[in-house]
């Protein structure tokens, strides 16, 4: 095994204390994922709701495991030349005017230089096939979701084989398959064709306890009873029918915008001048407002005071 292979973890175990090296609190059926697609060689796609920290497993491997981190934002019209590669014209323009100019290049060998490698720029997916003394990368495709089949149709060729054929050049193969997390939101359903390539996880909300100790560790300046109550609004926001309920990235905000304050409680006040660090959408806001945010209010500050 090769030192980059050593590197990665041996058990579950050992995949929740280096998710937990760079903060990030794991569910066990989330860091087994994480550890089979690690120890596979596997895609790794993660769905779920925006802000549950998809994107930031990512992240984490590429920090936690020493590796550079190559990401591509998705979005809708994305193609190959933003994605995977594409020719830089204006050099190969200046050098075909040299060629011309001191006459010493056939045709053919003029268009066999200009189509060459040095002439290429490299754009996220091909990055990742490439070698690193640290290893390989992780390559993040974030927000799938946002692109079109015909995108997806082309990510098969690099999740089933990690290459990338150019027709001018040929056939370029990654030596060692690049770390890859995959990323939806599930604004539509990905093809079936992706997910066989995967190994899959749904991220959910975090309970009660679980987004605490994220708290915790990503808010620690906040008072104790703060991050109680704050957890606990929380989660019963996520029981209700808004349009946009809150992510763990919402809570985090939340806690640190009521820590800047200088609060260590919630108070009705306080709740009203900073919805919208948690919330997103005025529709929202204006439903929890007033008398349903005083209702939540107190049935918080009765069960963190009943712990």
């Amino acid at each position: 095994m090769n030192d980059a292979a050593s590197a990665l973890p041996r058990t579950i175990d050992d995949t929740l204390a280096l998710l937990a090296r760079a903060d990030y609190v794991a569910e066990r059926s989330l860091a087994t994922a994480v550890f089979l697609s690690l120890r596979m060689g596997r895609p790794l796609f993660l769905e779920g709701e925006a802000g549950v920290g998809k994107t930031e497993i990512a992240k984490v491997l590429a920090a936690t495991l020493g590796r550079r981190l190559v990401r591509l934002q998705c979005y809708e019209g994305l193609d190959v030349a933003s994605a995977v590669y594409e020719w830089n014209y204006s050099r190969q323009m200046i050098e075909i005017r040299l060629a011309e100019a001191e006459g010493v290049k056939s045709r053919e060998g003029l268009t066999e230089d200009i189509f060459s490698e040095r002439f290429l720029i490299r754009r996220p997916l091909l990055q990742a096939l490439e070698g690193d003394l640290a290893g390989p990368p992780v390559l993040l495709i974030d927000e799938l979701d946002r692109t079109d089949e015909p995108f997806e149709a082309y990510l098969l060729e690099v999740l089933s084989d990690f290459q990338v054929t150019i027709p001018e050049i040929g056939t370029i193969r990654a030596e060692a398959p690049p770390i890859v997390v995959i990323t939806s939101n599930r604004t539509r359903e990905i093809h079936d064709a992706v997910k066989r390539r995967c190994l899959y996880h749904w991220v959910d909300y975090p309970n009660a306890e679980r987004e605490l100790e994220i708290l915790r560790r990503k808010a620690p300046g906040a008072a104790d009873q703060l991050s109680r109550e704050v957890v606990a609004f929380v989660q019963r926001l996520r029981s209700m029918d808004l349009f946009k309920l809150p992510g763990v990235a919402e809570t985090i905000d939340w806690t640190r915008a009521l820590t800047e304050l200088d609060r260590l409680a919630l108070d009705p006040q306080v709740i009203h001048d900073t919805l919208g660090v948690l919330l997103k959408y005025q529709d929202d806001i204006a439903r929890v407002q007033g008398s349903e945010a005083a209702r939540i209010l107190s049935e918080v500050k009765a069960e963190v005071a009943a712990q």
